[in-house]
């Protein structure tokens, strides 16, 4: 008895002990609410950018900025949508690893390079980066308008995002490329919703395309030279040029 009794006792404490793994879910499915709440208020404002009239995405900007540490309007001003995937701005980016401690330094910089160093909260050696325009040139990047445009912006952005991985992947939270290093990169640019896939679509077997229908075989008429095309029309010119032709007969006249 004594040993059933005890055993009750720890299952209980077991028991109560386990966190509920439902309690965090449901704190997060309340801030998702409370954040759609924010972005129907505005999604209808010149604040809400490219997401203008765009609630669902606003919502969704807000929730990924509040894991990053970032309050709802400067999240709306820091991720883009790019390609159908979210993704910081290279300031951004720099801020977060910074507000986490970690030192970011910018060396050099001019249209031709960028040279960025930092290291990671608590440890001694810097980690260097080095972007250049032999190293764009590689990568069949300097083509793209904003490069042309912009290319002191742009090395920044690159070693921006190259260095922040380096140091401090994990204050980035799932969102390691800055939004100037995808390819197509726009200010701001919301992805084309693309339409669900249905089971029917899935399932279904592939159209098959009808056979071409083969071409009627080509017939070739052959008129000889002494008898007058099947068609009555004689042709003149070949008439009075022909050496060959006979001698007719002119009405009135005596052969």
């Amino acid at each position: 008895m004594t040993n059933e009794i005890a055993t009750r006792d720890n299952e209980q404490a077991v028991a109560v002990a386990t966190p509920q793994p439902t309690n965090e879910l449901m704190e997060w499915v309340e801030s998702a609410r409370q954040a759609n709440l924010v972005a129907q208020s505005l999604a209808n404002t010149s604040f809400a950018g490219a997401y203008r009239g765009k609630p669902d995405e606003i919502t969704a900007a807000i929730l990924t900025g509040q894991e990053l540490g970032l309050q709802p309007m400067t999240a709306l001003k820091s991720i883009d949508v790019i390609q159908g995937q979210p993704a910081l701005r290279a300031h951004a980016m720099r801020a977060i690893v910074q507000h986490q401690g970690h030192d970011i330094e910018l060396v050099e910089s001019d249209d031709t390079h960028c040279v960025m160093r930092g290291r990671r909260k608590g440890v001694e050696n810097w980690q260097t980066v080095v972007w250049d325009i032999p190293r764009v040139q590689r990568m069949g990047l300097l083509g793209k308008d904003q490069w042309k445009k912009q290319p002191k912006t742009m090395l920044v952005a690159r070693a921006t995002g190259e260095l922040c991985r380096l140091i401090a992947s994990d204050a980035l939270h799932g969102l390691p490329y800055a939004a100037e290093e995808v390819d197509g990169y726009v200010h701001g640019e919301i992805a084309p919703a693309k339409a669900p896939l249905s089971i029917a679509s899935l399932t279904s077997p592939p159209a098959v395309e009808p056979a071409p229908t083969p071409a009627a075989d080509e017939t070739h008429q052959v008129t000889r030279d002494d008898q007058p095309p099947t068609d009555g029309i004689w042709d003149a010119e070949a008439a009075e040029d022909s050496v060959d032709w006979p001698e007719t007969t002119q009405p009135g006249s005596v052969k």
